[in-house]
């Protein structure tokens, strides 16, 4: 580090970078020390001294900061600026991050609006079930919708049989086999051929897989599953699929020999 007698033309003290750039001496001390930015020189009297080049330094560390970026994550990110080229990567970095923050607050927004008009719907007090609702908007999952159908125990089974993971895998396969069934729906496919005998067959595995061969689960199962009414994108879906199998159904038992929904009320 150069030293000088006076503060030469083209420095600044450590007061007037301060002032400049709207931060306090003891930050700037702070981020020298962490080693994100050392003066460019120093007085013969100690005192700090930086040049424009630290200022735009500066300025990449307070925007990142802004951004939620920890310390040590900027500390990585910092490009040095010898040139136009250095200059712009680190300005286009700059905007990358910007974006990707601003799609990650947009989705924190939608997420809220969504929450909140599950929280207006389920009129009682639920934290429990609320905390579930945000795993699955955080998961992007669309059929968050289906939580607030279930009762607190249905919701202790789902915690204890799924994670993250597992639950998502279920979840994809859940809504491929659903949208093979609006298909046959679409194209009116019968339901005693063999094509839609094969999903319903994949479907019931489904079920299954889910209560884990709990047939006592079944009367909760069909009463998530009654829906009268749609007030959403996913219902509307859903009672699409349920009219269609339940038909559907009906005919792969009578083959296998034996209706598990009979005598369910």
């Amino acid at each position: 580090m150069a030293k000088y007698r006076a503060i030469p033309d083209g420095y600044m003290t450590v007061g007037e970078v301060a002032k400049k750039m709207g931060v306090t001496v003891r930050t700037l001390q702070y981020y020298d020390k962490e080693g994100l930015l050392s003066p460019s020189a120093e007085s013969e009297g100690g005192r700090r001294l930086y040049t424009d080049k630290d200022l735009v330094i500066l300025y990449q560390i307070i925007s990142l900061k802004l951004l939620g970026f920890s310390l040590d994550d900027i500390k990585h990110r910092l490009i040095s600026l010898e040139t136009p080229t250095d200059v712009a990567t680190a300005l286009t970095e700059q905007a990358d991050s910007i974006r990707e923050k601003i799609e990650q607050l947009t989705d924190s927004l939608t997420a809220i609006e969504q929450l909140k008009e599950e929280v207006l719907q389920m009129q009682t007090i639920n934290l429990k079930k609320y905390a579930d609702i945000i795993v699955n908007l955080q998961m992007k999952n669309d059929s968050y919708y289906l939580i607030k159908r279930f009762d607190d125990d249905m919701l202790d089974h789902i915690r204890n049989r799924f994670d993250k993971e597992s639950g998502l895998n279920f979840m994809d396969r859940f809504n491929h086999l659903s949208d093979e069934i609006i298909e046959l729906q679409k194209e009116n496919v019968s339901p005693e051929s063999e094509k839609c005998q094969r999903i319903v067959k994949e479907y019931w595995g489904l079920i299954t897989e889910f209560t884990n061969g709990d047939m006592s689960m079944l009367p909760k199962l069909m009463e998530v599953g009654n829906i009268d009414t749609t007030t959403n994108a996913w219902e509307k879906r859903q009672k699409i699929v349920n009219d269609y199998l339940e038909l559907a159904l009906q005919v792969y038992f009578s083959r296998i020999g034996g209706n598990p929904f009979e005598g369910v009320e």
